[in-house]
């Protein structure tokens, strides 16, 4: 990296700046007028007006690896690495969402780096995320990242009633771990936390002022996101400071003189504006906005990523590259393979976004779908537009639900004439002739559809059988990217198989062969069959095992048809996969064997998995 040059001067000079200077009061300024704490917050209004200027590119950065997983289980690294994929695609060859943020503090986080820089993609641009000390910068250099954001917290709530600090102490922190930054030719990103509770012209805009004369004695850019912490601004033109978007991103550029590129605008959810917000930054002037993969992030959650992206699209009147069907790819991604439930009413994604109920609507779509849909959802986001059915739908308007919901076109589409379509018909209309004013649910229709079109939905056995190889093929892969595994020491592997078996009781028992087939680790299992297990095959050849070749011969995870174990005479299956080493080769291969009515139970009992 290239290191600080006193004698380089950037090419733009940074515009010219007003003189503020940082008010250093004794004891906090809570603003109790706009944050009475006890009461909804305030919206003051002093009238002031500023001209919108559009920033340039509209461009997003992403944190669904940092601030994202602060409200969700942790991704595995596997995770990441497709979830990056995506935000690849969505980003489009013109790098819309220009940057990623990773967290560096666990060798997980290191890991998931790792493997998305080696992807060679040039956006999203891979960048760091570090609390303002020097130890933590260690982590950024370690892993040569060209950037890093850095809290610095700049409210009165956060120096004074959390770092315990005063304004001064805190600048002088800020400063100190910004020039470390420059020293090491890492561009800093000072992430001013809890923004919209500032004193934005006493402590906010002398801050960024000392920031821009670092940025033009060092030659090296220095950026700035706007961290809307607790969802406090508002879009309201007319609004005061320090509520107001427009206005913080105005003293930005005007009053401390931040070009307009070097600026971001992070927003949460608390107030239901996050987009309005986000919008409002670009329109301001504010070069990018920061969001997560559907708006994952502490409490109410960020600005949705997939909003942002049609957002930007319709303000720019132009795709520029943004591939929107990946949209629809990763919301499927992360309800089948994430369990993650998304409302169907959501919008863009949800199951139901592009679906109609009332009866009059549904007329008007089986005549022409552009009278009632947003825009043309099956070319743009893939996402055909769906009736929900009632007494106006006609035989027709259920043939178009039951083959929008199974996919099913051209020859294989069902007839509004078939009889399972006509029964449902008249099923239908029967709860409309009892009085039924409301439409049909989707649930409803799935029930008379699976009675009466049986043989084009798979039986509860086959959805759960799928559900279970899903969470066999999910487990494995996760075990065999831990380090202990990918070692191949017996003392290293058993005390991660014997914590996988105790977090997991349907696991029958667990086992490491070589490449040649040979077993290198004890059979780890339940007590209750440890005597049966004692022994159990420990010296046997498994090279002719379908578990064991598979996988060595095309390097993929496989689960085996349903067997009766002849140890419990459980119905099972077993899951194998290949373990690497460091250049990918393999060098042995993990099984699982799985009691499968233990794992269906409790996939029924869970909750999380509907």
């Amino acid at each position: 990296m290239a290191k600080w040059n006193p004698n380089k001067k950037l090419l733009e000079a940074t515009p010219n700046r007003q003189t503020y200077k940082l008010h250093d009061p004794q004891e906090p300024d809570l603003l109790r007028d706009i944050f009475p704490y006890t009461e909804v917050c305030r919206t003051p209004f002093d009238h002031v007006h500023v001209i919108p200027e559009p920033c340039d590119e509209m461009l997003i950065t992403d944190t669904t690896f940092r601030d994202g997983q602060q409200a969700r289980p942790p991704y595995s690294v596997q995770q990441i690495s497709t979830i990056f994929d995506f935000l690849h695609r969505m980003s489009g060859p013109n790098g819309v969402i220009r940057q990623a943020e990773f967290f560096l503090y666990t060798q997980k986080d290191k890991e998931a780096v790792w493997v998305c820089r080696e992807k060679g993609y040039k956006f999203p641009e891979i960048t760091g995320w570090i609390r303002a000390n020097k130890a933590d910068l260690q982590l950024v250099k370690e892993m040569g990242l060209k950037e890093t954001g850095i809290l610095t917290s700049i409210s009165d709530y956060h120096i004074f009633l959390k770092l315990k600090k005063t304004r001064a102490k805190a600048l002088e922190d800020y400063l100190s771990i910004v020039k470390a930054c420059l020293e090491e030719g890492i561009t800093p990103r000072c992430h001013f936390e809890d923004i919209t509770r500032a004193d934005i012209h006493g402590f906010c805009v002398p801050f960024a002022i000392e920031l821009m004369k670092l940025r033009e004695e060092s030659g090296i850019d220095i950026k700035i996101r706007l961290c809307d912490t607790l969802g406090y601004g508002v879009p309201y033109p007319g609004s005061a400071l320090p509520r107001s978007v427009g206005r913080i991103v105005h003293a930005m550029i005007q009053d401390a003189g931040v070009p307009g590129y070097l600026l971001e605008w992070h927003g949460h959810n608390d107030f239901h504006k996050a987009l309005i917000n986000a919008s409002t930054a670009w329109l301001y002037g504010c070069g990018a906005v920061n969001g997560t993969i559907l708006g994952f992030g502490e409490r109410t959650g960020n600005t949705p990523i997939e909003a942002l992206l049609i957002e930007r699209i319709s303000l720019r009147g132009s795709q520029d590259g943004i591939d929107t069907r990946a949209i629809t790819e990763m919301a499927e991604y992360f309800e089948k393979e994430l369990h993650v439930h998304i409302p169907r009413n959501y919008p863009i994604v949800g199951a139901d976004s592009t679906a109609t109920s009332a009866g009059i609507h549904v007329d008007g779509l089986l005549k022409n779908e552009e009278i009632y849909n947003i825009f043309d959802t099956a070319r743009i986001l893939g996402r055909p537009i769906s009736v929900i059915v009632s007494d106006k739908s006609g035989t027709a308007g259920i043939a178009h639900w039951v083959n929008t919901k199974l996919k099913l076109k051209g020859e294989r589409a069902i007839d509004k004439k078939h009889p399972g379509i006509v029964k449902i018909y008249k099923k239908v209309m029967q709860e409309y002739e009892n009085n039924r004013i409301t439409s049909m649910s989707d649930d409803e229709i799935e029930l008379l559809a699976r009675k009466y079109l049986p043989e084009f939905f798979p039986s509860g056995f086959a959805r759960l059988e799928a559900k279970a190889r899903e969470l066999a093929l999910h487990l494995a892969e996760e075990l065999v990217e831990q380090p202990a595994i990918r070692s191949m020491e017996p003392t290293q592997i058993e005390p991660v198989l014997t914590k996988t078996l105790e977090e997991n009781p349907f696991i029958q028992f667990l086992y490491v062969v070589n490449t040649e087939g040979k077993k290198i680790t004890r059979n780890i299992t339940h007590l209750k069959y440890k005597s049966q297990y004692a022994t159990h095959l420990l010296d046997e050849d498994f090279s002719d095992r379908s578990w064991f070749i598979e996988p060595m011969q095309d390097g993929k995870s496989h689960v085996s048809p349903f067997y009766t174990s002849k140890i419990t005479g459980a119905l099972c299956i077993t899951v194998s996969a290949p373990i690497r080493n460091e250049t990918d080769e393999i060098i042995g291969i993990m099984g699982i064997d799985i009691k499968f009515e233990d794992l269906a139970k409790m996939e029924q009992e869970d909750p999380s998995a509907e």
